[in-house]
């Protein structure tokens, strides 16, 4: 019975992850989700790419939260639109909860939204929201195993991010344990190792980003 009732919610949730899908790309947005776990980068990540790509790419940002709107207020610093979605304690977000943020965005113009899921390398791999591509985050302070612990996200994700590469000399992590073991889950990741602190890398990431968005522009 408990395998029937998550199968029907994961069913119901793909439907309106697919609505989504139509409405970003009839705007022609390209939609990333970013997932990682709690205190690796992502929101830095984001307050980064917003400051060097908001004049140059239409974007927006859609903060996933248990509580509060901190990472939101992050956002608008920078310059970026961003709107708060606060789960109430579920450890991920649903395609319903997107679809909500994205009726108080204007998506006239939009060129890129970034969706930062709840800090979780376990549930959010199993939700579509509606996103192009899953964006994975791991920092090298959380070691070099999280691809053989979590690799459903892995499997899931087109980029890995490994952040905080300024610590790499003060942690017990193999970058190169790292890259291979993701590598060998999915050998189709693109990954970007960077520092969100000192920008090493961040030039990589922003130039996939680029990328992403001028295909979508293009034709079909």
């Amino acid at each position: 019975m408990e395998i029937k009732v998550v199968a029907n919610v994961l069913a119901a949730n793909d439907m309106i992850a697919e609505e989504n899908r139509r409405i970003l790309r009839a705007a022609g947005a390209y939609a990333i989700n970013l997932v990682s776990s709690p205190g690796s980068g992502k929101t830095t990540l984001l307050e980064r790419t917003v400051a060097t790509l908001s004049t140059e790419i239409p974007l927006a940002v859609i903060e996933g939260d248990i509580t509060t709107s901190l990472d939101a207020e992050r956002i608008r610093r920078q310059g970026g639109r961003a709107v708060q979605i606060n789960t109430a304690g579920d450890c991920h977000l649903e395609a319903r909860q997107v679809r909500e943020a994205l009726a108080q965005l204007d998506l006239a113009g939009l060129r890129l939204l970034v969706i930062e899921n709840v800090g979780n390398l376990v549930c959010p791999a199993g939700y579509d929201l509606g996103e192009d591509a899953k964006v994975v985050l791991v920092s090298v302070t959380e070691g070099d195993d999280k691809p053989l612990k979590y690799p459903h996200v892995f499997v899931e994700s087109k980029a890995l991010i490994i952040n905080k590469l300024d610590l790499l000399p003060y942690c017990d992590c193999d970058l190169a344990a790292l890259k291979s073991s993701a590598l060998r889950i999915n050998p189709k990741l693109e990954v970007f190792p960077v520092s969100c602190r000192s920008g090493e890398g961040l030039e990589n990431w922003y130039g996939w980003l680029r990328d992403q968005v001028a295909q979508r522009r293009k034709p079909s």
